[in-house]
């Protein structure tokens, strides 16, 4: 039965690419680390599939015909490009050049890309960074789709179909203007913090209780949470301007001026933040290289 070229075996392309060279059938098994009659074997394949006799035999080997000539190079392009394929591309930062896109908060914008961006420029400047808002409900179509490449989430929003690594555990402190009349080195007792007016932060901007008012609510108390906002961003310009206070996580104050912190009277349940990303790029290197770079920026952290 002939062999049809649209599924040759790719052997059958070496064997080829070894005749050509070696003009012999016993260098070719040789090279090949086949028996003779398994390489005369294959070479009947051959002539099938191309319907040509490809050699013909000498007293000093074996010399191609013009069709096998033609095939030579094309040959040598196939396996050399096969060959290219199968290996393991080597990533090397400095001189990578890619796109990835996040998805991520503007808690995670500040808390994680930040640093993330500024030790990538020193390491891989040829590496783009596209950020954008985190879809809870897309995150797994989109990653399999190759939207997104990675998502900063919490594992209570990550669907199970993900790869996941944890980066960090955060925790929640009061903030509130330098010069605010409860700045000062005395704690915040339950009774005060449940009497000041406060900004909450929700993602629709239209809630007025989060974790901290079931944490009150436990101890059968509750809060004044007077303006709710949908963004991290513009809380410290907020607190600054009036006499609100904010529960906000820790990392969010780290660097901004003006601000006092103040630790709750009361304990809040933190968070886990952590990075995912579909198997889709699972064992690419570079992919490799970035979350290993996301892991490194928090590693020291007890």
């Amino acid at each position: 039965m002939k062999t049809d070229i649209r599924t040759m075996d790719l052997n059958l392309l070496k064997t080829l690419d070894a005749l050509l060279d070696e003009r012999s059938v016993t260098r070719a098994a040789a090279r090949l680390s086949l028996t003779q009659p398994a390489v005369s074997g294959m070479l009947t394949r051959l002539r099938d599939c191309f319907d040509d006799p490809l050699f013909s035999r000498t007293q000093r080997g074996i010399v191609p015909t013009p069709r096998a000539l033609e095939l030579a190079a094309p040959v040598k392009r196939i396996l050399s490009e096969t060959e290219a394929l199968l290996q393991r591309k080597v990533f090397n930062p400095a001189s990578a050049e890619m796109t990835i896109t996040v998805a991520a908060t503007d808690y995670a914008l500040k808390a994680v890309i930040v640093p993330f961006v500024t030790a990538l420029r020193r390491q891989a400047p040829g590496i783009r960074v596209a950020v954008v808002p985190v879809e809870a409900g897309q995150l797994a179509d989109q990653l399999a789709r190759g939207e997104i490449d990675f998502a900063l989430v919490t594992p209570e929003t990550t669907p199970q179909e993900l790869h996941t690594r944890h980066l960090f555990d955060e925790r929640y402190v009061c903030m509130m203007r330098k010069d605010h009349p409860d700045a000062g080195p005395r704690p915040l007792t339950l009774d005060r913090f449940c009497q000041l007016d406060q900004v909450l932060v929700s993602f629709t901007g239209d809630r007025f209780s989060g974790v901290t008012d079931r944490a009150l609510a436990a101890l059968g108390r509750e809060r004044r949470v007077v303006m709710a906002i949908n963004s991290f961003l513009m809380l410290p310009e907020i607190l600054q301007l009036s006499d609100l206070i904010a529960v906000t996580p820790y990392r969010l104050t780290v660097g901004v001026e003006k601000m006092a912190i103040q630790a709750p009277p009361l304990v809040i349940p933190g968070f886990t933040k952590t990075l995912a990303w579909h198997d889709r790029t699972h064992r690419d290197a570079g992919h490799r290289w970035l979350r290993a770079l996301f892991t490194a920026l928090f590693s020291d952290e007890p």
